[in-house]
């Protein structure tokens, strides 16, 4: 049975790159998956004002702001065939008109019918950042983030964040294809940012992964005064990590989201694909 993906495409109002596409085949190729891209297209109520009618002509503007998400949701679909179609992979395509805000909710719902929800993240665009968060909280499932600015992954060595949590358990366990897939892996723990359950629990993980004949290394990073997001990331890319594997702490109140210190670090300065399960 292969893999299915989510992948939402954002045209308001602050659109994906075309870069998405080259991170979705590459991700797809990797699994071996099915790739679902969801069009995500603006809903504008309209707003019946006679005086703000002669001094704006709120129609055009809506009009105008529905015909450029159209557009680029066309631009988008098509790259998305470009890089998919070659490689053989099954792309199917859904659009679906909201409010911005609800943006969110509408990824997060789709995602309970996907094993995978891969979100774009580029810096200082907040609509991509709010849906991946949305994914990582309401989906159920494991969202990969990948930086669109930065070029393909190929997966090949993965890193594991390891706290001996229950999340980071969790993490560990949705990412199996890609550990299963990876030639080298490494069980990073932070040592000095706060009480770990035991002694060396990355040792004891490494235990687990050889009994499921996964091979790891295992590296205790001290984060120096740095927040722990930014350490793990440093720490993957100091030892040629292709892709960072890490529990997502948080939890949503009154549809506001309470992150912890390293989900939102990971989420405002992305430096690698990083895979966030809850």
């Amino acid at each position: 049975m292969k893999t299915q993906m989510l992948v939402p495409l954002h045209t308001y109002p602050m659109p994906d790159e075309n870069g998405i596409a080259l991170h979705a085949a590459a991700v797809a190729r990797h699994l071996d998956a099915d790739v679902h891209a969801l069009v995500l297209k603006v809903s504008i109520p309209r707003v019946s004002s006679a005086l703000g009618n002669m001094l704006i002509d709120v129609p055009a503007m809506i009009g105008d702001a529905k015909e450029k998400c159209r557009l680029r949701g066309e631009e988008l679909v098509q790259a998305m065939r470009d890089e998919t179609g070659p490689a053989g992979i099954s792309l199917r395509t859904t659009e679906i008109e909201c409010l911005p805000a609800a943006f969110g909710d509408a990824v997060a719902v789709h995602g309970r019918y996907h094993d995978l929800v891969m979100v774009g993240l580029e810096s200082k665009n907040d609509a991509l950042q709010a849906t991946a968060e949305a994914a990582i909280f309401g989906s159920g499932r494991p969202t990969l983030l990948v930086p669109e600015e930065m070029p393909v992954a190929t997966f090949g060595h993965v890193m594991i964040g390891w706290d001996g949590s229950s999340v980071a358990a969790r993490a560990v366990a949705d990412a199996r294809d890609f550990l299963r897939r990876a030639q080298i892996i490494t069980i990073a723990s932070v040592t000095d940012e706060k009480s770990l359950p035991e002694e060396d629990p990355g040792s004891r993980l490494a235990e687990y992964l050889t009994r499921h004949e996964i091979q790891t290394m295992v590296a205790r990073v001290q984060s120096q005064g740095r927040p722990i997001a930014q350490a793990l990331q440093e720490h993957a890319r100091e030892v040629g990590a292709d892709m960072l594997v890490m529990g997502a702490f948080g939890h949503s109140r009154m549809r506001d989201f309470v992150l912890g210190g390293a989900t939102s670090g990971i989420l405002r300065q992305l430096q690698l694909p990083v895979l966030l399960s809850r």
